[in-house]
Protein backbone atom coordinates (compact mmCIF):
# COMPACT_ATOMS: atom_id res chain seq x y z
CA UNK A 1 0.00 0.00 0.00
CA UNK A 2 1.03 3.43 -1.20
CA UNK A 3 1.95 6.48 1.77
CA UNK A 4 -0.97 7.73 -0.13
CA UNK A 5 -3.12 5.10 0.12
CA UNK A 6 -2.39 4.73 4.15
CA UNK A 7 -3.77 8.45 5.02
CA UNK A 8 -6.61 7.77 3.12
CA UNK A 9 -7.34 4.62 4.71
CA UNK A 10 -9.84 4.66 7.66
CA UNK A 11 -10.89 1.77 9.74
CA UNK A 12 -14.47 0.64 9.24
CA UNK A 13 -16.32 0.94 11.85
CA UNK A 14 -17.19 -2.43 13.49
CA UNK A 15 -21.29 -3.26 14.44
CA UNK A 16 -21.87 -2.17 17.81
CA UNK A 17 -22.39 -5.31 19.42
CA UNK A 18 -19.08 -6.47 18.35
CA UNK A 19 -17.23 -3.91 20.01
CA UNK A 20 -17.05 -0.25 17.74
CA UNK A 21 -19.08 2.77 18.63
CA UNK A 22 -21.78 2.02 21.70
CA UNK A 23 -25.39 2.35 20.65
CA UNK A 24 -27.15 5.20 22.67
CA UNK A 25 -30.03 5.59 21.17
CA UNK A 26 -31.92 3.54 24.22
CA UNK A 27 -30.33 5.72 26.86
CA UNK A 28 -30.54 9.50 27.78
CA UNK A 29 -29.25 12.56 26.30
CA UNK A 30 -26.85 13.08 28.65
CA UNK A 31 -25.15 10.12 29.28
CA UNK A 32 -25.14 9.46 25.54
CA UNK A 33 -23.24 12.48 25.76
CA UNK A 34 -20.88 10.61 28.11
CA UNK A 35 -20.18 7.84 26.10
CA UNK A 36 -19.53 9.48 23.02
CA UNK A 37 -16.97 11.27 24.36
CA UNK A 38 -15.02 8.47 26.05
CA UNK A 39 -15.59 6.49 22.88
CA UNK A 40 -13.94 9.87 21.31
CA UNK A 41 -10.93 10.02 23.52
CA UNK A 42 -10.30 6.09 23.63
CA UNK A 43 -10.04 6.24 19.86
CA UNK A 44 -8.23 9.86 19.63
CA UNK A 45 -4.55 7.81 19.14
CA UNK A 46 -5.92 5.23 17.02
CA UNK A 47 -6.91 8.05 14.72
CA UNK A 48 -3.83 9.72 15.02
CA UNK A 49 -1.86 6.66 13.69
CA UNK A 50 -3.84 5.61 10.95
CA UNK A 51 -3.44 9.14 9.56
CA UNK A 52 -0.06 9.43 10.05
CA UNK A 53 -0.11 12.47 12.17
CA UNK A 54 2.84 11.65 15.18
CA UNK A 55 1.79 14.97 16.42
CA UNK A 56 -1.64 15.08 16.74
CA UNK A 57 -0.71 11.88 19.12
CA UNK A 58 2.04 14.17 21.13
CA UNK A 59 -1.28 16.38 21.66
CA UNK A 60 -4.05 14.46 23.28
CA UNK A 61 -1.91 13.17 25.54
CA UNK A 62 -0.68 16.25 26.82
CA UNK A 63 -4.36 17.85 26.82
CA UNK A 64 -5.30 13.93 28.93
CA UNK A 65 -2.72 14.98 31.61
CA UNK A 66 -3.43 18.43 31.89
CA UNK A 67 -7.05 17.35 32.39
CA UNK A 68 -6.13 15.25 35.14
CA UNK A 69 -3.81 17.91 36.86
CA UNK A 70 -6.55 20.15 36.77
CA UNK A 71 -9.55 18.04 38.27
CA UNK A 72 -7.41 17.18 41.09
CA UNK A 73 -5.92 20.49 41.51
CA UNK A 74 -9.54 21.65 41.42
CA UNK A 75 -10.70 18.82 43.95
CA UNK A 76 -7.68 20.18 46.55
CA UNK A 77 -9.18 23.75 46.32
CA UNK A 78 -12.56 22.79 46.94
CA UNK A 79 -11.67 20.83 50.05
CA UNK A 80 -9.27 23.23 51.22
CA UNK A 81 -11.59 25.92 51.11
CA UNK A 82 -14.68 23.91 52.49
CA UNK A 83 -11.80 23.21 55.14
CA UNK A 84 -11.39 27.35 55.93
CA UNK A 85 -14.86 28.24 55.99
CA UNK A 86 -16.82 25.83 57.23
CA UNK A 87 -14.60 24.62 60.13
CA UNK A 88 -15.41 25.97 63.31
CA UNK A 89 -12.98 28.17 65.36
CA UNK A 90 -12.64 29.24 69.25
CA UNK A 91 -12.34 32.27 70.52
CA UNK A 92 -8.28 32.08 70.32
CA UNK A 93 -8.26 30.81 67.34
CA UNK A 94 -6.95 27.17 68.05
CA UNK A 95 -8.76 24.75 66.60
CA UNK A 96 -9.66 21.38 68.01
CA UNK A 97 -7.13 18.81 67.24
CA UNK A 98 -7.61 15.08 67.44
CA UNK A 99 -11.10 14.95 68.51
CA UNK A 100 -11.20 16.72 71.66
CA UNK A 101 -13.93 18.40 72.17
CA UNK A 102 -13.31 22.58 71.85
CA UNK A 103 -14.09 24.50 75.06
CA UNK A 104 -14.72 27.88 74.67
CA UNK A 105 -11.87 30.40 76.17
CA UNK A 106 -13.14 31.50 79.52
CA UNK A 107 -13.14 35.23 80.35
CA UNK A 108 -13.77 37.75 83.22
CA UNK A 109 -16.24 40.54 82.62
CA UNK A 110 -13.86 42.59 81.17
CA UNK A 111 -12.23 40.11 78.68
CA UNK A 112 -9.45 39.20 80.29
CA UNK A 113 -8.41 35.63 79.81
CA UNK A 114 -9.05 33.11 82.40
CA UNK A 115 -8.88 30.12 80.53
CA UNK A 116 -8.10 28.75 77.17
CA UNK A 117 -7.01 25.61 74.64
CA UNK A 118 -3.58 25.37 73.77
CA UNK A 119 -2.10 22.67 71.45
CA UNK A 120 0.50 20.46 72.99
CA UNK A 121 2.10 16.91 71.88
CA UNK A 122 1.97 13.31 73.08
CA UNK A 123 5.56 11.70 72.68
CA UNK A 124 5.04 8.50 71.34
CA UNK A 125 7.72 5.63 69.87
CA UNK A 126 7.67 2.43 67.86
CA UNK A 127 11.27 0.38 69.50
CA UNK A 128 11.13 -0.94 66.26
CA UNK A 129 12.05 1.52 64.77
CA UNK A 130 14.73 2.52 67.02
CA UNK A 131 18.62 1.90 65.85
CA UNK A 132 20.00 2.52 69.55
CA UNK A 133 17.75 2.28 71.99
CA UNK A 134 20.46 3.42 74.91
CA UNK A 135 21.45 6.28 72.90
CA UNK A 136 17.51 7.44 72.11
CA UNK A 137 17.31 7.40 75.77
CA UNK A 138 20.33 9.42 76.78
CA UNK A 139 19.48 11.87 74.49
CA UNK A 140 15.87 12.28 74.70
CA UNK A 141 16.56 12.52 78.63
CA UNK A 142 19.40 15.48 77.83
CA UNK A 143 16.84 17.84 76.48
CA UNK A 144 14.04 16.57 78.87
CA UNK A 145 15.53 15.92 82.41
CA UNK A 146 12.00 16.00 83.80
CA UNK A 147 10.56 12.95 81.70
CA UNK A 148 9.97 9.40 83.97
CA UNK A 149 13.05 7.27 83.08
CA UNK A 150 11.17 4.00 83.70
CA UNK A 151 8.29 4.99 81.51
CA UNK A 152 11.31 5.79 78.34
CA UNK A 153 12.63 2.47 79.22
CA UNK A 154 10.13 0.53 79.23
CA UNK A 155 8.90 1.90 75.55
CA UNK A 156 11.86 1.17 74.41
CA UNK A 157 12.27 -1.89 75.29
CA UNK A 158 8.72 -2.98 74.49
CA UNK A 159 7.37 -4.35 71.63
CA UNK A 160 5.02 -1.78 70.02
CA UNK A 161 4.62 1.53 69.79
CA UNK A 162 3.22 3.65 73.46
CA UNK A 163 2.59 6.62 74.22
CA UNK A 164 6.01 7.84 76.48
CA UNK A 165 4.68 11.52 77.53
CA UNK A 166 1.45 13.83 77.12
CA UNK A 167 1.46 17.19 77.32
CA UNK A 168 4.65 18.32 75.40
CA UNK A 169 4.44 21.77 74.57
CA UNK A 170 5.46 23.26 71.02
CA UNK A 171 9.26 23.97 72.60
CA UNK A 172 9.45 20.56 73.95
CA UNK A 173 8.45 18.77 70.78
CA UNK A 174 10.67 20.78 68.66
CA UNK A 175 13.57 20.01 70.99
CA UNK A 176 12.58 16.05 70.31
CA UNK A 177 12.23 16.51 66.71
CA UNK A 178 15.60 17.93 66.25
CA UNK A 179 17.23 14.89 67.72
CA UNK A 180 16.47 12.75 64.42
CA UNK A 181 15.73 10.03 66.39
CA UNK A 182 14.20 7.21 64.07
CA UNK A 183 10.38 5.64 65.71
CA UNK A 184 9.56 9.26 67.34
CA UNK A 185 6.53 10.64 66.29
CA UNK A 186 3.87 13.24 67.99
CA UNK A 187 0.61 13.46 67.89
CA UNK A 188 -1.40 16.65 68.81
CA UNK A 189 -3.70 17.34 71.54
CA UNK A 190 -5.94 20.41 72.73
CA UNK A 191 -5.24 20.94 76.23
CA UNK A 192 -7.14 23.30 78.52
CA UNK A 193 -4.46 25.59 80.08
CA UNK A 194 -5.09 28.04 82.87
CA UNK A 195 -2.32 31.77 82.33
CA UNK A 196 -2.75 33.08 85.54
CA UNK A 197 -2.25 29.74 87.39
CA UNK A 198 -3.06 30.26 91.36
CA UNK A 199 -5.23 33.56 90.50
CA UNK A 200 -8.91 32.04 91.05
CA UNK A 201 -8.25 28.56 90.79
CA UNK A 202 -11.23 27.27 93.21
CA UNK A 203 -13.58 29.24 90.76
CA UNK A 204 -12.54 28.57 88.11
CA UNK A 205 -11.75 25.18 88.21
CA UNK A 206 -10.59 22.58 85.90
CA UNK A 207 -11.47 20.50 82.95
CA UNK A 208 -10.02 17.31 82.20
CA UNK A 209 -7.87 15.59 79.15
CA UNK A 210 -11.23 15.20 77.38
CA UNK A 211 -12.43 18.28 77.26
CA UNK A 212 -15.22 17.88 80.04
CA UNK A 213 -15.37 20.33 83.51
CA UNK A 214 -14.76 18.92 86.81
CA UNK A 215 -15.00 21.35 89.05
CA UNK A 216 -15.98 25.36 89.38
CA UNK A 217 -16.86 27.06 86.59
CA UNK A 218 -15.75 24.62 83.99
CA UNK A 219 -18.00 22.35 85.52
CA UNK A 220 -20.98 24.62 85.97
CA UNK A 221 -21.60 25.81 83.04
CA UNK A 222 -19.75 22.88 81.11
CA UNK A 223 -22.45 22.30 78.14
CA UNK A 224 -22.58 26.07 77.65
CA UNK A 225 -18.57 26.60 77.64
CA UNK A 226 -18.30 24.17 74.79
CA UNK A 227 -21.30 25.55 72.80
CA UNK A 228 -19.78 28.72 73.05
CA UNK A 229 -16.46 27.33 71.61
CA UNK A 230 -18.66 25.30 68.75
CA UNK A 231 -19.72 28.90 68.33
CA UNK A 232 -16.57 30.41 67.78
CA UNK A 233 -17.28 32.60 70.94
CA UNK A 234 -15.81 33.15 74.49
CA UNK A 235 -17.59 32.75 77.54
CA UNK A 236 -17.67 35.53 80.21
CA UNK A 237 -17.66 34.89 83.95
CA UNK A 238 -19.11 37.81 86.29
CA UNK A 239 -16.06 38.19 88.74
CA UNK A 240 -13.28 41.46 88.08
CA UNK A 241 -10.23 40.24 87.53
CA UNK A 242 -8.66 43.39 89.33
CA UNK A 243 -10.80 42.53 92.44
CA UNK A 244 -10.01 39.08 92.18
CA UNK A 245 -6.62 39.85 92.26
CA UNK A 246 -6.91 42.06 95.06
CA UNK A 247 -8.68 40.19 97.38
CA UNK A 248 -6.43 37.12 96.91
CA UNK A 249 -3.21 39.72 97.66
CA UNK A 250 -4.80 40.73 100.66
CA UNK A 251 -5.93 37.65 102.11
CA UNK A 252 -2.29 36.07 101.50
CA UNK A 253 -0.82 38.24 103.16
CA UNK A 254 -3.12 38.36 106.29
CA UNK A 255 -3.17 34.91 106.44
CA UNK A 256 0.33 34.52 106.13
CA UNK A 257 1.20 36.54 108.70
CA UNK A 258 -1.19 35.06 111.19
CA UNK A 259 0.07 31.76 110.54
CA UNK A 260 -3.53 30.79 109.52
CA UNK A 261 -4.64 27.20 108.76
CA UNK A 262 -7.06 28.52 105.79
CA UNK A 263 -8.82 31.55 104.92
CA UNK A 264 -11.39 33.15 102.56
CA UNK A 265 -12.85 36.26 100.86
CA UNK A 266 -16.20 37.11 98.98
CA UNK A 267 -16.82 40.27 97.02
CA UNK A 268 -20.49 40.34 95.58
CA UNK A 269 -22.88 42.98 94.19
CA UNK A 270 -25.40 43.60 96.56
CA UNK A 271 -27.96 44.34 93.80
CA UNK A 272 -27.51 41.76 90.74
CA UNK A 273 -26.21 38.50 93.18
CA UNK A 274 -22.93 38.48 91.14
CA UNK A 275 -20.14 37.17 92.39
CA UNK A 276 -17.14 40.04 91.38
CA UNK A 277 -14.13 38.02 93.60
CA UNK A 278 -13.54 35.04 95.46
CA UNK A 279 -11.13 33.41 97.20
CA UNK A 280 -9.77 30.40 99.03
CA UNK A 281 -6.44 30.08 100.81
CA UNK A 282 -4.38 28.05 100.29
CA UNK A 283 -4.58 28.08 96.70
CA UNK A 284 -2.56 25.68 93.99
CA UNK A 285 -1.38 25.85 90.22
CA UNK A 286 -4.19 25.04 87.89
CA UNK A 287 -1.87 23.82 85.56
CA UNK A 288 -0.22 21.38 88.31
CA UNK A 289 -3.55 20.11 90.01
CA UNK A 290 -1.74 16.62 90.45
CA UNK A 291 0.12 17.65 92.94
CA UNK A 292 -2.25 19.64 94.90
CA UNK A 293 -2.28 18.97 98.50
CA UNK A 294 -5.86 18.62 99.65
CA UNK A 295 -5.64 21.48 102.43
CA UNK A 296 -5.00 23.70 98.92
CA UNK A 297 -8.06 21.81 96.49
CA UNK A 298 -10.66 22.75 99.03
CA UNK A 299 -12.65 25.36 98.01
CA UNK A 300 -13.29 26.68 101.66
CA UNK A 301 -15.58 29.39 100.37
CA UNK A 302 -18.64 27.07 98.83
CA UNK A 303 -17.63 23.87 100.95
CA UNK A 304 -16.17 25.04 104.45
CA UNK A 305 -18.45 24.42 107.49
CA UNK A 306 -18.29 27.26 110.43
CA UNK A 307 -19.71 28.06 113.30
CA UNK A 308 -19.56 32.07 112.26
CA UNK A 309 -20.06 33.59 115.94
CA UNK A 310 -20.92 37.08 116.04
CA UNK A 311 -21.91 38.00 112.43
CA UNK A 312 -25.15 36.12 112.97
CA UNK A 313 -26.13 38.53 115.77
CA UNK A 314 -26.87 40.78 112.50
CA UNK A 315 -29.54 38.01 111.48
CA UNK A 316 -31.15 37.91 114.96
CA UNK A 317 -31.52 41.79 115.06
CA UNK A 318 -32.70 41.88 112.00
CA UNK A 319 -35.53 39.03 112.20
CA UNK A 320 -36.63 40.98 115.55
CA UNK A 321 -36.80 44.45 114.32
CA UNK A 322 -38.66 42.79 111.22
CA UNK A 323 -41.18 41.18 113.41
CA UNK A 324 -41.91 44.46 115.30
CA UNK A 325 -40.28 42.51 118.22
CA UNK A 326 -37.88 45.39 118.58
CA UNK A 327 -36.86 48.45 117.08
CA UNK A 328 -33.23 50.49 117.59
CA UNK A 329 -34.39 52.19 121.23
CA UNK A 330 -35.73 49.26 122.58
CA UNK A 331 -34.28 48.28 125.99
CA UNK A 332 -33.12 44.90 126.81
CA UNK A 333 -31.75 43.84 130.39
CA UNK A 334 -27.88 42.77 130.01
CA UNK A 335 -27.03 43.83 133.61
CA UNK A 336 -26.29 39.90 134.69
CA UNK A 337 -25.92 36.50 132.93
CA UNK A 338 -28.60 35.42 131.62
CA UNK A 339 -29.65 32.01 132.72
CA UNK A 340 -31.87 29.41 130.53
CA UNK A 341 -32.58 25.95 132.84
CA UNK A 342 -28.90 25.35 134.27
CA UNK A 343 -26.91 27.06 131.18
CA UNK A 344 -25.47 30.60 131.85
CA UNK A 345 -24.72 33.35 129.08
CA UNK A 346 -22.61 36.07 129.73
CA UNK A 347 -20.88 38.84 127.21
CA UNK A 348 -17.54 38.70 126.14
CA UNK A 349 -16.93 42.68 126.57
CA UNK A 350 -19.77 42.67 129.69
CA UNK A 351 -21.30 45.65 130.05
CA UNK A 352 -23.63 44.77 132.91
CA UNK A 353 -26.33 47.25 132.24
CA UNK A 354 -29.57 47.67 130.38
CA UNK A 355 -28.92 48.02 126.83
CA UNK A 356 -30.96 49.31 123.77
CA UNK A 357 -31.08 47.45 120.75
CA UNK A 358 -28.08 49.52 118.99
CA UNK A 359 -26.31 48.82 121.92
CA UNK A 360 -26.94 45.54 122.10
CA UNK A 361 -25.12 45.15 118.54
CA UNK A 362 -22.32 47.43 118.89
CA UNK A 363 -21.70 45.84 122.17
CA UNK A 364 -21.93 42.32 120.84
CA UNK A 365 -23.94 41.27 123.22
CA UNK A 366 -24.60 37.26 124.08
CA UNK A 367 -26.84 38.23 126.61
CA UNK A 368 -29.46 40.41 124.60
CA UNK A 369 -29.69 38.74 121.35
CA UNK A 370 -30.15 35.66 123.33
CA UNK A 371 -33.60 37.23 124.85
CA UNK A 372 -34.46 38.46 121.30
CA UNK A 373 -33.85 34.49 120.48
CA UNK A 374 -36.49 33.20 123.01
CA UNK A 375 -38.93 35.48 123.09
CA UNK A 376 -39.07 35.16 119.51
CA UNK A 377 -39.81 31.82 119.43
CA UNK A 378 -38.77 28.76 117.21
CA UNK A 379 -41.28 28.98 114.72
CA UNK A 380 -40.29 32.63 113.97
CA UNK A 381 -36.61 32.30 114.29
CA UNK A 382 -36.47 29.61 111.80
CA UNK A 383 -38.70 31.31 109.45
CA UNK A 384 -36.88 33.90 109.41
CA UNK A 385 -33.36 31.89 109.01
CA UNK A 386 -34.83 30.06 106.59
CA UNK A 387 -35.44 32.96 104.60
CA UNK A 388 -31.70 34.23 104.71
CA UNK A 389 -30.64 31.26 102.95
CA UNK A 390 -29.11 29.87 106.55
CA UNK A 391 -30.80 26.63 106.60
CA UNK A 392 -30.18 25.39 102.61
CA UNK A 393 -27.18 25.22 100.55
CA UNK A 394 -25.86 28.56 99.04
CA UNK A 395 -28.06 28.91 95.66
CA UNK A 396 -25.30 29.36 93.18
CA UNK A 397 -24.45 27.55 89.56
CA UNK A 398 -21.16 25.95 91.51
CA UNK A 399 -21.89 22.29 92.33
CA UNK A 400 -19.90 22.52 95.39
CA UNK A 401 -21.69 24.86 97.45
CA UNK A 402 -22.64 22.43 100.35
CA UNK A 403 -25.67 22.29 102.78
CA UNK A 404 -25.60 23.59 106.13
CA UNK A 405 -25.54 21.58 109.40
CA UNK A 406 -28.24 22.79 111.13
CA UNK A 407 -29.92 21.78 114.15
CA UNK A 408 -32.28 19.17 115.19
CA UNK A 409 -33.90 21.24 117.34
CA UNK A 410 -35.20 24.74 118.36
CA UNK A 411 -35.43 24.43 122.19
CA UNK A 412 -34.45 28.28 123.82
CA UNK A 413 -31.18 27.03 124.58
CA UNK A 414 -30.04 25.93 121.13
CA UNK A 415 -31.89 29.19 119.47
CA UNK A 416 -29.68 31.23 122.24
CA UNK A 417 -26.69 29.74 120.82
CA UNK A 418 -28.02 30.39 117.11
CA UNK A 419 -28.69 34.56 117.98
CA UNK A 420 -24.46 34.77 118.51
CA UNK A 421 -23.86 32.00 115.60
CA UNK A 422 -23.23 28.62 117.42
CA UNK A 423 -24.85 25.47 116.92
CA UNK A 424 -25.50 26.17 113.75
CA UNK A 425 -22.13 25.88 110.62
CA UNK A 426 -22.73 27.24 107.26
CA UNK A 427 -20.54 28.37 104.35
CA UNK A 428 -19.07 31.58 103.82
CA UNK A 429 -21.17 31.48 100.48
CA UNK A 430 -24.30 31.38 102.82
CA UNK A 431 -22.99 34.05 104.73
CA UNK A 432 -22.64 36.49 101.62
CA UNK A 433 -25.91 35.68 100.20
CA UNK A 434 -27.41 36.31 103.36
CA UNK A 435 -25.84 39.55 104.27
CA UNK A 436 -26.63 40.37 100.45
CA UNK A 437 -30.39 40.01 101.47
CA UNK A 438 -30.17 42.37 104.50
CA UNK A 439 -28.62 45.11 102.88
CA UNK A 440 -30.07 45.70 99.20
CA UNK A 441 -34.06 46.32 100.63
CA UNK A 442 -34.79 43.59 101.94
CA UNK A 443 -34.67 41.08 99.17
CA UNK A 444 -32.96 37.62 98.31
CA UNK A 445 -30.93 36.87 95.23
CA UNK A 446 -29.31 34.11 94.14
CA UNK A 447 -25.29 34.26 94.31
CA UNK A 448 -24.47 33.52 90.47
CA UNK A 449 -21.02 33.68 88.38
CA UNK A 450 -23.04 35.18 85.30
CA UNK A 451 -22.57 38.29 84.22
CA UNK A 452 -25.61 40.63 85.40
CA UNK A 453 -26.58 37.94 87.52
CA UNK A 454 -29.47 34.90 87.27
CA UNK A 455 -31.57 37.70 86.37
CA UNK A 456 -34.47 36.26 88.58
CA UNK A 457 -36.79 38.57 90.47
CA UNK A 458 -35.97 37.47 94.08
CA UNK A 459 -38.20 37.01 97.31
CA UNK A 460 -38.56 39.81 99.99
CA UNK A 461 -37.11 38.23 103.28
CA UNK A 462 -37.52 41.81 105.29
CA UNK A 463 -39.04 44.74 104.65
CA UNK A 464 -37.21 48.07 103.63
CA UNK A 465 -37.37 49.50 106.48
CA UNK A 466 -35.62 46.65 108.74
CA UNK A 467 -32.66 46.50 105.37
CA UNK A 468 -32.44 50.55 106.23
CA UNK A 469 -32.04 49.88 109.57
CA UNK A 470 -29.59 47.12 109.47
CA UNK A 471 -27.65 49.02 107.18
CA UNK A 472 -27.43 51.90 109.45
CA UNK A 473 -26.34 49.65 112.73
CA UNK A 474 -23.72 48.19 110.39
CA UNK A 475 -22.57 51.55 109.89
CA UNK A 476 -22.15 52.62 113.28
CA UNK A 477 -20.71 49.44 113.94
CA UNK A 478 -17.41 50.74 112.10
CA UNK A 479 -17.77 54.61 113.46
CA UNK A 480 -18.30 53.33 117.23
CA UNK A 481 -18.08 49.48 117.53
CA UNK A 482 -15.85 46.65 117.15
CA UNK A 483 -15.36 47.06 113.30
CA UNK A 484 -13.20 50.46 112.92
CA UNK A 485 -10.69 48.69 111.50
CA UNK A 486 -12.53 47.96 108.56
CA UNK A 487 -13.01 51.91 107.45
CA UNK A 488 -12.00 53.54 104.32
CA UNK A 489 -11.84 56.68 103.96
CA UNK A 490 -15.16 58.72 102.61
CA UNK A 491 -16.19 55.22 101.30
CA UNK A 492 -18.74 54.59 104.41
CA UNK A 493 -18.35 50.92 105.02
CA UNK A 494 -20.48 49.42 107.47
CA UNK A 495 -20.34 45.59 108.68
CA UNK A 496 -20.21 42.96 111.84
CA UNK A 497 -17.64 40.92 113.18
CA UNK A 498 -17.81 37.76 114.39
CA UNK A 499 -15.35 35.69 116.55
CA UNK A 500 -15.87 31.68 117.29
CA UNK A 501 -13.52 29.30 119.05
CA UNK A 502 -14.15 25.61 117.27
CA UNK A 503 -15.19 22.13 118.74
CA UNK A 504 -12.33 20.52 119.45
CA UNK A 505 -12.82 16.74 121.04
CA UNK A 506 -15.99 17.79 122.37
CA UNK A 507 -14.89 21.32 124.02
CA UNK A 508 -14.93 24.34 122.54
CA UNK A 509 -10.78 25.43 122.32
CA UNK A 510 -9.69 29.19 122.29
CA UNK A 511 -6.37 27.70 120.36
CA UNK A 512 -8.93 26.97 117.50
CA UNK A 513 -10.68 29.66 116.19
CA UNK A 514 -11.85 31.78 113.44
CA UNK A 515 -11.90 35.68 113.21
CA UNK A 516 -14.90 37.00 110.41
CA UNK A 517 -16.26 40.39 109.21
CA UNK A 518 -19.06 40.82 107.38
CA UNK A 519 -19.23 44.44 105.21
CA UNK A 520 -21.47 46.42 103.28
CA UNK A 521 -20.54 49.66 101.33
CA UNK A 522 -21.47 52.00 100.85
CA UNK A 523 -23.89 51.55 103.28
CA UNK A 524 -25.60 55.16 103.09
CA UNK A 525 -27.88 55.77 100.19
CA UNK A 526 -31.60 54.09 98.82
CA UNK A 527 -32.70 50.73 98.84
CA UNK A 528 -31.11 50.57 94.92
CA UNK A 529 -28.01 52.41 95.05
CA UNK A 530 -24.64 50.51 94.01
CA UNK A 531 -23.55 48.40 97.18
CA UNK A 532 -21.71 46.02 97.42
CA UNK A 533 -21.36 43.22 100.18
CA UNK A 534 -17.35 41.52 101.40
CA UNK A 535 -16.87 38.55 103.79
CA UNK A 536 -13.74 37.72 105.08
CA UNK A 537 -12.38 35.17 107.53
CA UNK A 538 -9.45 33.74 109.08
CA UNK A 539 -9.57 30.13 109.98
CA UNK A 540 -7.47 28.99 112.66
CA UNK A 541 -4.81 32.24 113.20
CA UNK A 542 -1.67 30.85 114.86
CA UNK A 543 -0.43 34.40 115.36
CA UNK A 544 -1.73 37.69 116.85
CA UNK A 545 -4.80 37.86 118.06
CA UNK A 546 -8.08 35.69 116.75
CA UNK A 547 -11.05 38.29 117.02
CA UNK A 548 -12.67 39.34 113.96
CA UNK A 549 -11.97 42.62 114.70
CA UNK A 550 -8.66 42.48 114.18
CA UNK A 551 -7.75 40.11 111.97
CA UNK A 552 -10.83 40.25 109.50
CA UNK A 553 -11.64 43.70 109.36
CA UNK A 554 -8.88 45.23 108.64
CA UNK A 555 -8.68 43.25 105.55
CA UNK A 556 -12.14 44.04 104.29
CA UNK A 557 -10.90 48.02 104.83
CA UNK A 558 -7.89 47.38 102.75
CA UNK A 559 -9.82 45.46 99.90
CA UNK A 560 -12.48 48.35 99.82
CA UNK A 561 -9.72 51.27 99.80
CA UNK A 562 -8.04 49.13 96.67
CA UNK A 563 -10.81 48.54 94.55
CA UNK A 564 -13.74 51.16 95.22
CA UNK A 565 -11.68 52.78 92.01
CA UNK A 566 -12.38 50.05 89.74
CA UNK A 567 -16.12 49.48 90.82
CA UNK A 568 -17.15 53.15 90.44
CA UNK A 569 -17.76 54.16 94.25
CA UNK A 570 -16.75 57.89 94.90
CA UNK A 571 -15.23 58.85 97.96
CA UNK A 572 -17.28 61.70 100.33
CA UNK A 573 -17.34 63.07 103.69
CA UNK A 574 -19.17 61.16 106.14
CA UNK A 575 -21.85 63.60 107.57
CA UNK A 576 -21.03 66.05 110.20
CA UNK A 577 -23.22 63.97 112.51
CA UNK A 578 -21.57 60.88 112.38
CA UNK A 579 -17.99 62.18 112.75
CA UNK A 580 -18.98 63.71 115.86
CA UNK A 581 -20.54 60.92 117.06
CA UNK A 582 -17.30 58.76 116.31
CA UNK A 583 -15.24 60.93 117.69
Amino acid sequence: MSVQDHRAYRPTPAPARSGGRPLTSTVSPWLRWITEAVWFVEHAFERARADARPEEDTRVRIFLIQLVFAGVFAFLALGAAHAALMTPKGGSGVASVAGALRRADLTDRNGQLLATNITHYGLYIDPAEVWDREAALTRIRRVMPGISVERLRRVLNGDRRLIVQPGLTPTERQAIHALALGGVSFEPEDRRVYPLNRSGVHLIGIADTGGEGISGAELAFNDEIKAAGEAGETFPLSIDLRVQGILENELDVAATEAAAKGAVGVVADARTGEILGMASWPTYDANRRGSAPDAAALNRVTSAHFEMGSVFKTFTVAAAIDTGLADLDTMIDASQAYMIGNRRISDFHATNKILSLEEVYLHSSNIGTSRLAVEMGPDTMRTYFQRFGLLDAAPIELHESARPRRPRDWSDSTRASMSFGYGIMITPLQMTAATVSLVNGGVFRPLSLRVGGTGAEGRRVVSPQTSASIRELMRANVLRGSGGQADAAGLRVGGKTGSANKLVDGRYDARHGVGSFAAVFPADGPDDAQRYVIFVLIDEPGEGSRLGGAIAAPVVGRVVDRIAGFLGVQRRVDPPVAAEVAR
